[in-house]
Parts: structure tokens; sequence; C-alpha cells
């Protein structure tokens, strides 16, 4: 939702997903980018994600990954994430361009996705947070947030957008003339903010649906 959900066609998509709370989070702030022309070569995106219902309460068995099979409270886990990959399905000008993993790590709620690209052209984070900024107040308002606060994860538990970049955690690499590599982060509920995208989407579908019946 607010990247490419004006592209459903009842006629056509039958089976819709809407994808996961990372890749909710991901998305919008790599749409901006590529919409407001800085674009992205490549880029490596980690999520430091709190823990799920999937995981072990104490050490156990786990089928799909050793790792996965321990307590999810005590431990940071490296996992994997289909998000990165999902970004391209969302915009097909990414396939192929970002990889990702993940991180679970012991907090019951709110995620971040910490993002390192390189860009198409020379900028500056300025100009980066001046886009991010003015997509959040018009066309990616109520998905993308934007904070310049110093704020924690608990500062953003039952915050209902998608995403919220942090402009103060923004880096850019210091090597000399090097303007186009750079690191966003953005954080998210992971369980708040997609509930309300995924109501969002049945009403959008459910719209949609009924348009196509008049």
């Amino acid at each position: 939702m607010g990247v490419n959900h004006e592209e459903y066609n009842p006629r056509e998509h039958h089976v819709v997903s809407n994808a996961s709370c990372t890749t909710n989070c991901l998305a919008p702030i790599v749409h901006v980018l590529v919409k407001e022309g800085f674009g992205v070569e490549t880029g490596l995106m980690t999520t430091i994600h709190s823990y799920t219902a999937t995981q072990k309460t104490v050490d156990g068995v786990s089928h799909r990954d050793w790792r996965g099979g321990r307590a999810a409270a005590i431990n940071v886990i490296p996992s994997t994430t289909g998000a990165a990959k999902a970004v391209g399905m969302v915009i097909p000008s990414m396939q192929g361009k970002l990889t990702g993993m993940a991180f679970r790590v012991p907090t019951a709620d709110v995620s971040v996705v910490d993002l390192t690209f390189t860009a198409k052209r020379d900028t500056s984070i300025k100009e980066i947070d001046a886009a991010l900024k003015r997509a959040s107040k018009t066309y990616m308002k109520g998905i993308l947030g934007f904070t310049n606060e110093e704020l924690v994860s608990t500062d953003f538990i039952n915050d209902d957008r998608s995403s919220i970049y942090d402009s103060l955690a923004t880096l850019q690499n210091n090597l000399p003339n090097e303007r186009r590599f750079f690191k966003v982060v953005s954080w998210y509920d992971n369980e708040w903010g997609y509930s309300h995208r995924v109501v969002d989407l049945v009403r959008h579908i459910a719209s949609k649906d009924r348009a196509a019946k008049l």
C-alpha cells in the first residue's frame, strides 16, 4: 500500500499479497528514492526485527534453521528475510538490485530497517532528507513518516505508518569525492503498522471491485 496499490485490477489480480511488515517499511523508502530521481544502483538491507510468534521461547528444534530454534527473548539471532527480493516485485526497476538479512532481537515490538545503497547520481544527506520529508507530507502521507527527534524503538509502538524515516541516522560515505554511497534508517511497528496496511488493502480491493461491477 502506498507504492503500487493503484495497479490492482480486479479482472486480472485474483490472488493479492500485502507482503511482509519489513517489505512495507522498505518499499516506501525505495519508492521515494526512485521517484525523486536519486535511484538505487544496488543496495543491502538489514532489518533489526523484534521476535515473533514463529520463534521459540526456550531453545528447541527448528526445522528451518538451527539458529531459529534458539530462545528468542535472550538472543540476537541472524536470520533471513525476503523483503529485499519482494521490493523488486513491487518496484520492477529494483529487481535483482537489493538483497538483505535479518537479526531477530529480544524486544517485543517495533523493528527497524537499515538500507545501505549506491545512488545513481551524486547527491547529499540534505537532499535525501528533504525529498523524504516532502513525500511524507504529500503523496506518501500516512504511509511514510519522518522524524528528526532522538527517538528509540518504544517511541514507535502503535504508530500506524508503514515506515518512519529517521533523519538523524542517515550516513554518507566520507571518502573524498564520494557522493553516491549512503545509509538510511527507518522504523516500523511490525504489528500495528502492518495491521493497518492489511485493512487499507482490503478496503482498496473492495472499492475497486465495486467500481468494476457498476
